[in-house]
């Protein structure tokens, strides 16, 4: 069966119709839902990938993107994300990827959507390729759109101690004068993972740069610090 196909049904088979309208209406979405829980919808999704296992990285490239495309419900764009991070797939993560998901992105353009990318898929291309996606993040953390940069901020979010502290001030501090609220969550959260690793450099950055507001309350939200 093609796999397009086989997702969609698997993803009808554990629908709950009468959830999707309070689903849609809390992530605020254009794109409807079918009513698929997390739980549900990922147990189904694995057994759909394992089933219909893909050969080649441009042909998995090529499923995922076309899975994202032509997406009706929102469920399917997540089942695209699931796709991307299969176990099957691990070899498959390599800077070619990277067009793949700065579409995704882009046209994402939502926490729900971008989150996973930036800190799972984006941030793991630039943990095996730190030369190249360290150039990316420094280029999207400039750029004018907010989820490129949201992404460039948060690519470092799952490093603990292997946070390269000079990147993520560079990733952070174009968005710093940003008022939009996801921008500013951004920085918060991303200063908040760091000083699980580094509390006290973190309390120092934020007092020497300003950060006021959400941003501030997010980076400090677990230390002891006024």
């Amino acid at each position: 069966m093609n796999l397009g196909k086989a997702i969609r049904l698997a993803l009808q088979e554990v629908a709950e119709p009468a959830k999707a309208p309070q689903m849609q209406a809390y992530m605020k979405s254009a794109m409807p839902f079918l009513g698929v829980q997390a739980g549900p919808r990922r147990a189904a999704l694995r057994r759909v990938f394992a089933e219909e296992r893909i050969d080649t990285a441009p042909e998995w490239r090529r499923a995922v993107l076309a899975l994202w495309r032509d997406a009706e419900y929102r469920e399917e764009r997540y089942a695209a994300i699931e796709l991307t991070g299969f176990r099957y797939y691990r070899e498959f993560q390599t800077l070619y990827t990277v067009p793949m998901y700065e579409e995704m992105v882009v046209t994402g353009a939502w926490w729900d959507l971008v989150d996973e990318l930036a800190t799972h898929r984006i941030g793991g291309l630039l943990a095996a390729f730190p030369d190249s996606m360290r150039s990316l993040m420094l280029e999207w953390a400039r750029d004018d759109d907010l989820w490129k940069r949201r992404t460039a901020i948060l690519s470092q979010n799952r490093f603990k101690e292997r946070t390269d502290t000079a990147l993520l001030y560079a990733c952070i501090e174009p968005s710093l004068s940003d008022n939009d609220f996801f921008a500013r969550k951004a920085i918060g959260w991303a200063l908040r993972e760091f000083a699980k690793t580094n509390p006290h450099e973190v309390v120092r950055y934020v007092r020497t740069k300003g950060i006021t507001g959400l941003s501030r309350r997010e980076a400090l939200k677990n230390l002891p610090v006024t």
